[in-house]
């Protein structure tokens, strides 16, 4: 089955960026939503951006439009959240994850994070 690796995960001060990778491995890549979400300690896990793998729509969540880009490389299954003008609050253990079994585009909407299935271990990003 998929099995996701992801890197890029660290500290960075306020108003800095970073980006995310998250790189696919197995399965016959077979899933056409990949999401970024994130959790922070005495909080629920939170969406923060998807991808329709199969075309190019995104979404994103409402504490992350207009800084966050997800962006896809389609030669290398792999899948970046861009973190720009970072915030405090942004700090969290951040993971990717994909939806292997249902295949239309709505199936990556955030407010859909029970769709989503394979997750990969989470990546620490700090802004201090």
């Amino acid at each position: 089955h998929v099995q996701l690796v992801e890197s890029g995960g660290g500290s960075v001060q306020a108003g800095g960026s970073l980006r995310l990778s998250c790189t696919a491995y197995g399965g016959n890549y077979n899933f056409n939503c990949m999401g970024w979400f994130r959790q922070s300690p005495g909080k629920e896990r939170e969406a923060v951006a998807a991808v329709y793998t199969a075309g190019s729509s995104t979404y994103y969540g409402d504490a992350v439009k207009g800084r966050f880009t997800i962006s896809q490389e389609k030669s290398n299954n792999t899948v970046y959240l861009t973190m720009n003008n970072a915030q405090p609050e942004d700090t969290a253990i951040y993971y990717c994850a994909v939806v292997t079994y249902c295949r239309g585009e709505y199936c990556c909407r955030l407010s859909e994070i029970n769709n989503y299935n394979i997750w990969a271990r989470g990546t620490q990003v700090t802004v201090s």
